[in-house]
């Protein structure tokens, strides 16, 4: 199986200033094509020994602090950033042939924000934030849909859910960005985007070989 791709190139000249500016364009762009969730991205993680995992997840929010994603802090992934902040997120838009690669470091949001996130949720995610010790065996889907159903019964449909302690967001601050655009003869425009400074949002952009 082989795609050919003759989308047009990406030059130097048609990026904007930092990379939250390009991804913003790229995201509509993505959205306005029709491509479905194109806010999912592969998160990738790696624990304290280097062995790496990786599994698709949405991202809620981005700013020139970094992109959001919520989990629970006991899965696999909250472990493995608690023991190892590096993380890389993939968004593989593969219908218009392009890809951005964000890689950096997490750190977690703060309670008001996750909290504030937390109630945009619908009803039923709320609950299965609560009813999921995500990562963790569970004996059968049986014992996982009566825990839902108890907290249903507690928290019926319009009352207020309180996000579980162990529940909340992870923030990525980008060390790097890289813009990727699919191109013929398998020469693919790779733009990435460099952070200079550890503590303004100074960047550099450098074409990468394809």
């Amino acid at each position: 199986m082989r795609a050919h791709y003759r989308a047009r190139g990406l030059a130097e000249s048609d990026l904007a200033p930092d990379p939250y500016q390009q991804f913003t364009r790229w995201f509509e762009q993505a959205a306005d094509s029709g491509l479905h969730e194109p806010n999912a991205m592969v998160v990738s993680t790696a624990d304290a020994e280097g062995r790496p995992s990786s599994r698709t997840v949405l991202l809620k929010q981005y700013d020139e602090r970094g992109f959001v994603f919520f989990t629970n802090y006991a899965s696999r992934k909250g472990r493995e950033l608690e023991a190892n902040p590096y993380v890389s997120l993939l968004f593989p838009w593969h219908d218009i042939a392009r890809q951005v690669i964000v890689s950096g470091t997490a750190e977690r949001t703060g309670r008001d924000e996750t909290a504030a996130y937390f109630r945009t949720r619908p009803h039923g995610s709320q609950l299965g934030a609560w009813a999921s010790e995500q990562s963790v065996p569970v004996a059968s889907r049986e014992e996982l849909d009566a825990v839902y159903a108890r907290l249903a019964d507690r928290y019926p449909e319009g009352e207020d859910i309180p996000a579980p302690p162990q529940w909340g967001g992870f923030r990525v601050r980008p060390e790097t960005v890289e813009f990727w655009q699919g191109r013929e003869n398998r020469l693919h425009d790779r733009l990435r985007y460099a952070r200079t400074d550890a503590t303004e949002a100074k960047w550099t952009v450098e074409r990468l070989s394809p």
